[in-house]
């Protein structure tokens, strides 16, 4: 697929206004507090993986609702201090697979939390543990449009949730240095990264490339692809529903969530990308942490002919030295 979105001198000065709901910051605000009314953590398992070189848990912490997420937490063997933990979230469709598929951050000697997502894990990898029992709202089958017509009962008012939920569930966990929490995700994950930056305000960096749900609207215009497709096709079924749909959808608009983020941020995008579209990485990108009365250091990494894939091996290169480089900051 070649370039179809706006050409990279464009991207780079794209800064499109959104329609931002103005009860915004009171749904998350109220979300969050309903949420947070109990301890985060549940249960914490030892499990065996066959790996000699690391430990690893079964973890269940309280999501949306109280709901037990499922997530697995694992440390490098013989830590003998408190270390920095990458909270990692998984793309779309996916579930948390088996503890030995995400090994990246654990081997560069972070401790490392992979969520589960409720109601997922049967589209590709090996599959999730965490059912969604709020799922009953009028929707389509796949997860982007499950109570799409309301914002209360939207499967992302969930998933974002459950994310918020996961970094206060791994600071409670032995091992961990609580003032050193990181995001990180692609896709999918990498939208639910982007909006744990902007709720939970005390995150010591963001990482996240080809985000999901970022520039939504732009998006549904350019891209049947993905996730994106299923929600036009839903809206081609439910003719009329397209307003309903955007006030949904406006409440979990990634380029929000960027505004009010403050930690130290690293994106990637791939230029050919037709599922997360492009412009919708820089509209987040370019309007981060302008709400924040911070500049916080951030960088953009873009590849001209990579897709949804972007940078890939080479992106978590460049992602590995600079969270290296701005924790290492932090302690001084």
């Amino acid at each position: 697929m070649p370039a179809f979105d706006l050409p990279l001198t464009e991207l780079e000065r794209h800064r499109p206004d959104i329609e931002e709901p103005a009860d915004f910051d009171a749904f998350w605000t109220s979300t969050l507090k309903e949420a947070g009314q109990t301890d985060a953590v549940v249960s914490v398992r030892r499990v065996e993986t066959g790996l000699r070189l690391t430990r690893t848990w079964d973890v269940t912490f309280r999501g949306f609702a109280g709901d037990p997420v499922r997530a697995w937490f694992s440390l490098p063997a013989g830590a003998g201090e408190l270390l920095p933990s990458v909270v990692e979230f998984a793309g779309y469709g996916r579930g948390r697979g088996l503890p030995h598929e995400r090994l990246t951050w654990l081997n560069a000697g972070y401790a490392h939390l992979l969520m589960d997502n409720r109601g997922q894990g049967d589209q590709y990898g090996c599959g999730g543990d965490t059912p969604d029992p709020h799922a009953a709202a009028p929707g389509g089958p796949g997860p982007a449009v499950r109570g799409l017509l309301c914002a209360a009962d939207y499967h992302y008012r969930r998933l974002i949730t459950d994310a918020v939920r996961a970094v206060a569930a791994v600071r409670g966990l032995p091992g961990v240095d609580p003032g050193r929490t990181v995001a990180v995700g692609n896709s999918q994950g990498g939208g639910l990264a982007l909006a744990v930056a902007g709720l939970v305000p005390d995150l010591a960096a963001v990482l996240v490339t080809a985000p999901l749900l970022c520039g939504i609207r732009r998006a549904l215009d350019l891209t049947d692809a993905g996730p994106y497709g299923e929600i036009a096709a839903y809206l081609s079924v439910h003719r009329g529903a397209e307003h309903a749909a955007y006030r949904t959808l406006s409440y979990v608009e990634g380029v929000s969530f960027a505004r009010r983020a403050q930690a130290p941020a690293h994106f990637g995008v791939g230029l050919r990308d037709t599922v997360c579209p492009p412009s919708g990485t820089y509209a987040a990108f370019n309007r981060y942490a302008e709400l924040a009365g911070t500049e916080p250091r951030k960088e953009i990494h873009a590849y001209p002919f990579n897709g949804h894939e972007g940078g890939d091996a080479v992106q978590v290169r460049r992602q590995l030295d600079w969270l290296e480089t701005v924790l290492t900051d932090r302690r001084r």
